[in-house]
């Protein structure tokens, strides 16, 4: 059974929250929000991944969002929290990868940014990235940190509005949840 195939909380009776979803019950759902999704699949021993999650398709740094970052656990890797919490703000993508990869992605991503028009002058970048804990049976070879450049790339440029894959893919393509 596919992940696509297996029926979501809702559909089990349980509903999340106090408002009705949207229309795909989705991130996208909210307008203008793009979602890009990289899986990286290497033998059997790699299962991670990379999402990005965009606001707007515009230059983020140059055309920033209100911000705040909520941490449901303190054990996670976060780069770039203290820099919205102290401004409101946001001025990059929100990516998300494995535990042992959020700061090769961090550096990725601010690379990307640093290369995009009107970024010439640019000094200070505040990159966005949270793990997942994807480190056992899944993605056993997490000490690989499989994430690369070209996935942080890949992610950016295929984020799209619309259905997000969902289950064992992207940036959750290793992890488990409800032990």
């Amino acid at each position: 059974m596919s992940a696509q195939d297996r029926p979501r909380a809702r559909e089990l009776g349980v509903a999340p929250g106090v408002f009705s979803p949207g229309p795909l019950n989705a991130i996208t759902d909210v307008g203008g929000v793009l979602v890009g999704q990289v899986t990286v699949i290497e033998g059997d021993s790699v299962r991670t991944g990379v999402t990005a999650i965009l606001p707007h398709a515009g230059n983020l740094f140059l055309q920033r969002v209100p911000a705040a970052i909520v941490v449901g656990n303190g054990f996670g890797k976060l780069i770039g929290s203290t820099q919205v919490d102290e401004l409101g703000e946001l001025e990059s993508p929100i990516l998300l990868t494995c535990t042992l990869c959020v700061w090769k992605v961090a550096d990725a991503l601010v690379e990307s940014m640093l290369r995009l028009p009107g970024m010439e002058n640019v000094r200070s970048i505040n990159p966005v990235i949270g793990e997942t804990n994807d480190g056992y049976e899944l993605n056993i070879a997490i000490r690989s940190r499989p994430v690369t450049a070209l996935h942080v790339r890949q992610s950016l440029a295929t984020a799209r509005g619309g259905p997000v894959d969902e289950g064992s893919v992207e940036a959750g393509a290793g992890t488990r949840a409800f032990e």
